[in-house]
């Protein structure tokens, strides 16, 4: 079978775009580059339904690029002649960084503008001017420009790209959507992206696609169990957070993990009670700066952080409600109400953001629909890794992993969630250290955190924005996982006795950060230096010549003979 797989080089794809594809080191296309690439050169219209993690994105930008790059062999006036809209702010951005990687040795005939961020329309205007042969951009923000009239594409515009589509109309997109068609021409080429075929799918192929080919590859919208393992464990919410110290401080969990909540209360809630036992982890919300976000998702595919607690708060918006209403994505309706903070709208990180070499995600709150689950969990097992998703399930959510489970049945009939086998009275003796944590982390501390956190945040991306610019390598040290300490921290709680561990975990585990705090101690301890000796023989005496060794005074003596 490898061998008949259709290779990038069969593809009549132009040397500079090979160039680049080989530098990436991608030996083969997968299957939805192989299948989608040839299709979309054509000229076909293309929907393309195929798990997240398989390469979506190279599949729809690289006959893009090559469309233009053989269009320019023709026609020399610049021009916008693709558009790729995105749900989300950090989506563009990725989009943008993959579609830089392929044009590296193209990149003055082709040009690529990503304008989802949330500048001024203003201070956009000049890049579009320019007018870069490929835009990337929200729908309502790409809207807003072409009202704007500083992007015209009814002349130009030869490729529509909708990415992660089942989203545009969850997100609140649709008035934006069937505006922005009005100023398309008529005829364009156009390629739908999605991990599920959904009805708002099926009503924007109507709108979009002209007789296009629809792909559904891989039947399984998630990669099998020999790839992605996938475990529930039924707790209630003080369990819940037992549970995650113990996964996480004893390293049961190992490898770079995505933890997900509902709200944005609960993401500082638990990265208070981490903090607590000096677990270090950084929280990923709508609330944060655009900027952070995107830095925070740079930096943890760097390996700088191991732990990233993330909210999926689309998940929680009424899916009945009006699409506006949903779009706010708020932390349940209450907060909504409070007008607490701003959240921003095109926030989104369960959703098509590729998190490099994630090696486990746990969803701490169960997602509110079989998508959202969907979308999570892919954050794992992407390409060819292996990965590994843990549920924890409230009595509540039980109704939540039957449709799930439902939904997600194996070939053979069986559930594909595995039970997580854990004996949870093997780790009772740590409950009373929870507790402990949990009462400093009240509602006033979380609350104080949300504000601190926030105020750290805008700092670093705006007011510091020029200087980073000026500046990168202090932009690489600025850290996002750094405590927040409104709760009162008890330092005991950091290090974990001996006596605590599970009997069936002492081979196992290494357990105590204190034994190597101990070790260093033990280390640093002067073999017959006198610590006072320093301060004593600072006056009138070379300090190097004043050590004491344990028999050093016969060698004194030797000196002195001399």
């Amino acid at each position: 079978m490898a061998d008949e797989t259709l290779q990038f080089h069969e593809m009549g794809l132009d040397d500079r775009l090979l160039k680049a594809v080989a530098d990436l080191g991608w030996s083969q296309p997968t299957l939805i580059q192989e299948k989608a690439i040839p299709l979309a050169l054509e000229g076909k219209d293309l929907l393309a339904r195929a798990r997240t993690g398989s390469g979506k994105t190279a599949a729809y930008a690289i006959p893009v690029i090559q469309r233009i790059l053989t269009s320019k062999q023709s026609v020399r006036e610049q021009d916008v002649r693709a558009l790729v809209l995105v749900p989300t702010k950090e989506l563009g951005q990725q989009v943008q960084t993959m579609m830089r990687q392929l044009t590296a040795f193209c990149s003055r005939d082709v040009r690529v503008a990503d304008i989802s961020g949330k500048a001024d329309l203003s201070a956009q205007r000049p890049i579009l001017m320019e007018k870069p042969d490929v835009v990337v951009g929200t729908p309502s923000r790409v809207l807003a420009h072409l009202n704007a009239q500083n992007l015209v594409l009814h002349s130009s515009l030869e490729t529509l790209v909708v990415d992660e589509a089942d989203l545009l109309f969850s997100f609140g997109f649709e008035a934006d959507l069937k505006n922005l068609l009005c100023h398309l021409p008529k005829i364009y080429q156009s390629f739908l992206m999605s991990a599920t075929l959904t009805e708002d799918v099926q009503a924007l192929k109507e709108l979009l696609l002209h007789n296009p080919v629809i792909l559904k590859l891989q039947g399984s919208q998630l990669p099998d169990s020999s790839q992605l393992q996938q475990y529930s464990i039924k707790c209630e919410e003080e369990d819940k957070f037992l549970l995650i110290y113990t996964l996480l401080k004893l390293r049961l969990v190992q490898g770079k993990t995505l933890v997900f909540v509902g709200a944005v209360e609960r993401c500082y809630r638990l990265k208070l009670f981490l903090e607590q036992f000096g677990i270090p982890a950084c929280v990923l919300n709508s609330e944060l700066p655009v900027h952070s976000r995107c830095h925070i998702i740079t930096q943890f595919n760097q390996g700088f952080y191991d732990y990233i607690i993330a909210t999926d708060e689309q998940s929680l918006a009424d899916p009945t409600a009006a699409p506006q209403a949903a779009a706010g994505k708020g932390k349940k309706k209450k907060s909504a109400e409070k007008g607490g903070k701003s959240k921003d709208k095109e926030y989104g990180v369960s959703r098509g953001v590729d998190f490099q070499n994630v090696a486990n995600v746990i969803n701490f709150d169960f997602p509110a629909t079989v998508e959202s689950y969907i979308h999570r969990v892919g954050r794992t097992a992407r390409a060819d890794n292996s990965g590994t998703a843990l549920s924890f399930i409230s009595h509540t959510e039980l109704g939540l992993l039957s449709e799930v489970e439902e939904a997600l049945t194996g070939e053979n009939g069986e559930s594909v969630l595995k039970p997580y086998e854990f004996k949870m009275e093997e780790i009772e003796g740590f409950r009373y250290r929870c507790r402990d944590a949990m009462r400093s982390v009240t509602k006033q501390a979380v609350r104080e955190a949300r504000l601190k956190e926030i105020k750290q945040e805008l700092l670093n991306s705006e007011k510091l924005k020029t200087y980073f610019e000026d500046n990168p390598r202090d932009l690489q040290l600025l850290r996002h996982d750094k405590d927040l300490h409104p709760a009162v921290v008890k330092p005991h709680l950091k290090n974990i006795p001996e006596y605590l561990i599970p009997e069936t975990l002492k081979g196992v585990v290494d357990p105590l950060s204190s034994r190597r705090r101990r070790k260093r101690k033990e280390k640093s301890k002067p073999e017959g230096v006198v610590k006072s000796s320093f301060k004593k023989n600072i006056q009138g005496k070379n300090p190097l010549k004043s050590f004491r060794y344990t028999g050093g005074r016969s060698r004194k003596g030797k000196a002195g003979r001399s």
